[in-house]
């Protein structure tokens, strides 16, 4: 990509063609007149809406607040539009010099015109309760941005002066921003020589389940080297973000380092360390034993590290062309709901995701819900096996859910992260479920059965562990900076911990932490995977024995955006994360998949 919006199709001889993006449902190109113009008029905008509202709010009468909350929906709206542009020609090539330059412009651009705007929220923040109650009452107009209200003003006891805010805001673009494009840009420019051939971090990964284990040692080993040898620079980055929030917290009087992410997520303290403590309480029964099995399947007492994801013995995982993965995950999601697999479907029939593997694209996967007045896009980096039928199922059960949301508006559509993975986890719980129906041999029905469980484990107990290595990094980093060679401690104390002693390391697995973006980028966001998949494994067995009904109530659920909490929408199924209970519920279900696994032995 150079000035140009769209991304080329690829042909591929195993995979066919592998899409390539167009977001110039976004803007047509990185020089856009359309674009210059937006950034222009919101300048503009911005500075008349400080003059119009800036210390005024309470003077304002409830039908008057609501016209002031649309404006700046439609402000902020316009601007996420720009950085959802901007953010997604970036992931596409990270390695472009001029690509990076426009990515770094658009954040200090948008930056600057939304200093403009903080006073808003701000302001709301000092309204007495009562006062906005009344104005509440008085007006229907407002009252539809009730929820978004609700929530701004979870964060009263945390926000600081208007100058320290704007002082935070400003500078956000050359410290936390500048070390998250930091370490994005070192790992797409890292190369892994494996097999003689030079790979990128997302190649390399793949490689781990090669159904060669010479290759999978190799790529093993050579992974951990090549972030050894850079693993100066990413505990130097790691350091510096976990002191950059420690020192906002300490400012806005977060308690714990995990304080802040559960407030966004709205969600309670108490119920985030239930589910850690019982998916830490199951580890010996679920991914103890599950890896000390899979050992026995390969012959062993121990297994490699690099073996973890490898195909089992006998599992010939074909290579699955890009076209039967579309067919294969509509299938699934249309026998559910048919208005699923619809909204699904506009995904791949518009140019809304980019397939291939190329230097420079962000590895991993995503789903970027942009703007309600737009569409999602998603990424993934796709390349034929089993586990990437389920990442797009994952990633096409996020697009559904951010456009059913879209249906709130721009500043009520977003989802708090624990129910940001439900939609995703239930699409791929769906996908597996139709597999697993469809085949009728044994042999193949204990692979596809052995795989879920180790995506399951992933989702669950290493997400937990990574949130555990998070917490403890976190914790420490207030006492003093955490060493490279601290942070392989840490790293493998919470990994031996969490896989159990069939597991074999080596010095280059004490690395491994360094490559996984969450714990730049978005910290303690990875105990949401957890709570996603324990949710919608006890959400799947209400569906299982429901009547009819069940697909209406689930995507008004999906509908629903950031508008109500957890607590009310799990209410209409029978469920209440609240309840110790419905963690084990939810834990159950991977420990009966390894129960059947067993008994097939």
């Amino acid at each position: 990509m150079t000035r140009s919006a769209a991304l080329a199709s690829t042909e591929s001889p195993e995979l066919g063609t592998l899409p390539g993006w167009d977001l110039s449902d976004l803007y047509p190109g990185m020089d856009s007149a359309e674009l210059k113009a937006d950034l222009t008029k919101m300048e503009e905008a911005s500075k008349a809406f400080a003059a119009a509202y800036a210390g005024k709010l309470a003077e304002l009468e409830g039908a008057r607040f609501a016209e002031a909350i649309r404006e700046y929906e439609r402000i902020d709206e316009v601007l996420s539009r720009i950085m959802s542009f901007a953010g997604l020609v970036y992931n596409g090539n990270m390695t472009d010099a001029s690509i990076a330059q426009f990515y770094q412009s658009m954040q200090e651009r948008v930056s600057a015109i939304s200093t403009d705007l903080i006073f808003f929220t701000l302001e709301i923040n000092r309204l007495e309760e009562q006062a906005l109650q009344a104005k509440l009452s008085a007006s229907p107009e407002l009252a539809h941005y009730g929820p978004w209200l609700r929530d701004v003003r979870l964060y009263r006891e945390h926000q600081l002066s208007d100058e320290m805010e704007k002082l935070l805001h400003e500078k956000y673009v050359a410290g936390r921003a500048a070390w998250n494009r930091l370490f994005d840009e070192t790992i797409a420019t890292l190369r892994f020589t494996i097999g003689g051939k030079e790979l990128s971090c997302a190649e390399a990964l793949n490689k781990l389940s090669d159904r060669d284990p010479a290759v999978r040692k190799e790529a093993g080993q050579v992974v951990g080297k090549v972030m050894g040898d850079n693993i100066r620079l990413f505990a130097l980055v790691t350091n510096t973000l976990a002191k950059d929030k420690e020192i906002e917290d300490k400012w806005r009087n977060y308690p714990t380092p995990t304080s802040a992410r559960n407030l966004s997520n709205r969600v309670e303290d108490e119920v985030v360390d239930a589910l850690v403590t019982a998916v830490k309480s199951a580890y010996p029964d679920l991914s103890h034993r599950y890896y000390a099995m899979k050992a026995k399947w390969f012959g062993q007492e121990h297994l490699d590290y690099w073996d973890r994801n490898a195909p089992l013995p006998n599992d010939a995982d074909r290579s699955i062309r890009w076209d039967e993965a579309r067919d294969i995950v509509l299938s699934a999601y249309g026998r559910f709901s048919p208005e699923l697999a619809s909204i699904g479907k506009r995904f791949f029939d518009n140019a809304w995701i980019d397939a291939p593997v190329r230097p420079g694209k962000a590895p991993g996967a995503f789903a970027h819900p942009t703007v309600p007045s737009v569409h999602p896009y998603l990424l993934v980096n796709y390349q034929g096996k089993t586990r990437d039928v389920m990442t797009l199922a994952h990633e096409l059960g996020h697009g559904v859910h951010q456009i059913l949301a879209g249906s709130q508006g721009h500043l009520m559509s977003d989802t708090p992260l624990t129910l940001a993975e439900t939609a995703s986890v239930f699409g791929e719980m769906l996908t597996f479920r139709s597999l697993l129906a469809a085949e009728t041999d044994p042999k193949r029905r204990k692979i596809m059965l052995a795989t879920k469980v180790e995506d399951m484990l992933n989702t669950v107990v290493r997400q937990i562990a990574f949130f555990d290595f998070e917490r403890r990094v976190h914790t420490e980093r207030r006492e003093s900076e955490l060493t490279p060679e601290r942070l392989g401690e840490i790293w493998m104390s919470v990994q031996t911990e969490s896989l159990g002693p069939a597991l074999r390391f080596d010095e280059g697995y004490r690395n491994y932490w360094s490559y996984i973006p969450h714990f730049i980028h978005s910290p303690f966001y990875v105990y949401a995977y957890a709570f996603g998949d324990c949710l919608v494994n006890s959400l799947y067995a209400v569906y299982q024995d429901a009547e009819q009904g069940f697909a209406e109530k689930y995507l008004k659920m999906l509908s629903a955006g950031g508008t109500l909490r957890h607590q009310d929408l799990l209410a209409p199924f029978g469920l209440d994360a609240s309840d110790p209970a419905f963690w084990q519920k939810g834990l159950g279900v991977i420990r009966g998949f390894v129960d059947e696994l067993e008994k097939m032995d």
